[in-house]
């Protein structure tokens, strides 16, 4: 099927559309979801738990079989209005290149996550042009924080209104303003989509990355990756996200995180921003993946807004 280069942006919900909650990749308890399914049905919401939230197969939400059935059925299904993965983790890509998009792709709908949804995300716009959501997932409903902004962001971007977020200046900025697409995620999924059919391009867009867990020299390995892959080259812009829980080697690496970022793009002229909140702490504003954004380097503010 030839789709078009203008981004496909799915319906937007209104009051009584469905969300399906499903787990393509770790297992989750159905109780850490309960919140989450409170707040979707007081904004107004129907949801259908999938099969896969609170079934156990070792460390996944299912078989690759089972998870596989459960996400296409609820990518199928039209009385499915957008999709809410429960969590991340790991096993969306060993499924990804079974899924049929073709009924998908004739009626999109919302797909929301991160982490190892980066994948998913990736390869819908990729392949498809498919917009979709850079967003909380169930988990981070819990302990009082469904109230919180960046859950409002969540329910914001699924209405339909345009995100618009600042946040704090950081001496490793690059000052500047772009516009472009907005493409990005995990760093990890960024790397190990590299040579596959989910594998983005970044010339003139906006570039998000975070990451959690990982040692710096991993991080600076992978952002090699990027480099010499090319997916640093022609930006309209670079956001560093949150880095959590990063760790070092017992033979210390000799530089921060945000020290091994620096240097890597230090050869680049285009607006960076440091610090951004998006990634796995709960600061995780919902972006969306495939719309167009203008993101303004000030040397005492950073803005990004959606076109």
């Amino acid at each position: 099927m030839n789709y078009s280069k203008m981004t496909i942006i799915p319906p937007y919900l209104k009051e009584g559309d469905t969300i399906g909650i499903v787990c393509p990749a770790g297992y989750m308890p159905f109780e850490k979801a309960e919140t989450c399914i409170q707040t979707l049905t007081a904004w107004g919401f129907k949801v259908r738990p999938g099969k896969t939230l609170g079934h156990q197969f070792n460390y996944f939400s299912g078989s690759d079989e089972e998870r596989l059935q459960d996400l296409q059925q609820m990518m199928n299904d039209k009385s499915i209005d957008a999709i809410l993965c429960g969590r991340g983790g790991y096993g969306t890509g060993r499924i990804i290149d079974q899924l049929d998009f073709s009924e998908f792709a004739k009626h999109p709908k919302w797909i929301i996550g991160f982490s190892d949804i980066t994948l998913l995300h990736c390869h819908l716009f990729s392949n498809y042009r498919i917009a979709s959501l850079h967003a909380p997932m169930a988990a981070a409903f819990n302990d009082g924080e469904f109230k919180n902004q960046y859950i409002d962001s969540l329910h914001n971007g699924l209405l339909g209104k345009k995100g618009e977020y600042q946040c704090d200046a950081h001496p490793f900025n690059n000052y500047g303003n772009g516009s472009g697409i907005l493409v990005g995620g995990n760093l990890s999924l960024l790397v190990n989509a590299i040579g596959t059919s989910s594998e983005i391009k970044t010339k003139n867009k906006i570039l998000f990355i975070e990451e959690i867990g990982e040692y710096i020299y991993g991080i600076d390995r992978m952002m090699y990756q990027l480099k010499r892959s090319g997916k640093l080259e022609d930006l309209q812009g670079l956001i560093f996200g949150t880095f959590s829980e990063m760790k070092d080697t017992t033979i210390p690496f000799g530089k921060t995180t945000e020290e091994v970022l620096k240097d890597l793009i230090s050869e680049y002229d285009y607006p960076v921003c440091f610090g951004f909140p998006v990634g796995h702490d709960k600061e995780n504003y919902a972006l969306k993946i495939g719309v167009k954004y203008s993101l303004n380097v000030q040397n005492d503010l950073v803005e990004m807004k959606e076109e």
